[in-house]
């Protein structure tokens, strides 16, 4: 995720390495560095400009003291103004009404029905409220049917009437049923166009007047860069939305629609979706995709997708087998099954501070735990609990059953053992006791 963006940046802060002082002279390159930073990472020149400037304005005869150089300093400008451009802070959705009628729109192909779903599977989960989707893609009946779908991996029910052509009608009866069903939340999603055209317009903003939702959202592909701009602004004329979406935020994404859509529309970035898992949706912080761009990490998500998945008493019982020395395969594949949902593992690994950049080229695939798992899966649950009985038969069966060789049989048991002495030593190892 803005890997080009970030080293252009990086690179253009390193221009002011070995001086002692930022002034107009010795600030200019650096700043035609970062506009062109943004430019290429597909930012209009308009707002790629007024941002430099303002970057340029904060610099200047900025004095740096012993402790920083003003590289160090004019990353410190950037990231503020890059905060700034993005919209300051996180920005909630309005859904204090019972039901809450949350509208969605956007072009066919922005992942507007997954991201529906993504939706009502963050407000159940995170939130506890009773959410009913609504099909209203009155002209794509496999947009319907996969909206169903996805309602019944997530079990949440789907609203359609499949044979009715008038998508007003089947909001506002979508609307009557959740309130029947006692339903506190309301995900209607729309048609969507190849590109904007007329009756799609006049259509979604007859819906938006006669069901009055809460809150609107515009979902747009972030791959798309400039051009998701642009049809930010044409709905946002229309509709006067409440929110962006940014989808695809973990494809090849330049960066573009993520730092001039709240400069353009004046709108706020509610949630950003990544994947095409059911839980890959994030609350938009832009400090924290400062930090991403910058190389900074993103520690804060990090912390919390582990929090997600973190079981107290699990962990308190864990805890416990490793200070009796009695950590086993049964547990290690537990822990890998945790660290799996917390999302892409690349993505994990780059919100680490400092190691974005190492792992940009370095291919870290979803499966990487897979023949872990395999290996594991081929154990008998004797052999997982006591892997010291496992001989040369044992381990040439757990390698057949798991489609791997003996070599790799042998050199998981040897990291599981090294990992073991490590917990070891850990669970040994004196509190310093603070004085």
């Amino acid at each position: 995720m803005f890997e080009s963006l970030s080293e252009k940046l990086e690179r253009s802060f390193k221009v002011l390495s070995g001086k002692h002082k930022i002034t107009e002279i010795n600030v200019a390159e650096s700043i035609k560095e970062i506009r062109k930073a943004l430019l290429n990472a597909d930012v209009s020149f308009q707002v790629a400009k007024e941002f430099t400037d303002k970057v340029k304005q904060k610099a200047i005869g900025r004095n740096v003291i012993n402790a920083i150089q003003p590289g160090q300093l004019m990353v410190k400008i950037v990231h503020d103004e890059l905060v700034e451009l993005m919209g300051s802070q996180a920005a909630n959705i309005n859904i204090d009404a019972k039901p809450a009628i949350i509208l969605l729109s956007g072009l066919q192909g922005s992942g507007k029905t997954t991201f529906a779903a993504k939706l009502a599977n963050f407000l159940k989960s995170k939130k506890g409220r009773h959410p009913l989707l609504v099909a209203c893609d009155i002209y794509r009946p496999a947009a319907i049917e996969q909206l169903k779908i996805l309602g019944q991996q997530i079990e949440v029910p789907v609203y359609s009437e499949e044979e009715n052509k008038n998508a007003v009608e089947i909001a506002k009866n979508a609307i009557k049923q959740a309130k029947t069903e006692g339903k506190d939340i309301v995900i209607i999603d729309t048609a969507g166009r190849l590109s904007i055209d007329q009756q799609m317009m006049d259509e979604i903003a007859n819906i938006k007047k006669s069901v009055s939702p809460n809150e609107i959202l515009f979902v747009v592909d972030s791959m798309t860069g400039q051009d998701a701009v642009n049809t930010a602004s044409e709905f946002n004329k229309v509709l006067d939305f409440d929110g962006v979406v940014l989808t695809k935020l973990d494809g090849d994404t330049r960066g573009g629609a993520a730092l001039s859509i709240k400069y353009v529309v004046n709108k706020p970035i509610k949630f950003v979706s990544t994947g095409e898992k059911l839980d890959a949706i994030d609350i938009f912080y832009p400090d924290r995709l400062a930090d991403r761009i910058l190389g900074m990490g993103d520690i804060k998500t990090l912390v919390e997708k582990a929090q997600e998945q973190y079981d107290e008493e699990q962990a308190k019982k864990l805890q416990r087998k490793i200070a009796r020395q009695e950590f086993d395969f049964e547990d290690f594949l537990q822990q890998i099954r945790q660290i799996k949902k917390m999302g892409n593992i690349k993505d994990l690994i780059a919100m680490i501070p400092g190691v974005g950049n190492a792992v940009k080229d370095l291919d870290v695939s979803d499966d990487s735990f897979k023949h872990i798992e395999a290996i594991i899966l081929s154990m008998t649950p004797e052999e997982r609990t006591n892997p010291e009985i496992l001989n040369g038969a044992r381990r040439s069966r757990i390698a057949k059953g798991s489609g791997t060789n003996v070599q790799e049989v042998n050199s998981l048991l040897r990291q599981f053992e090294q990992m073991k002495k490590m917990m070891k030593a850990m669970t040994k190892a004196p509190i310093k006791k603070k004085k």
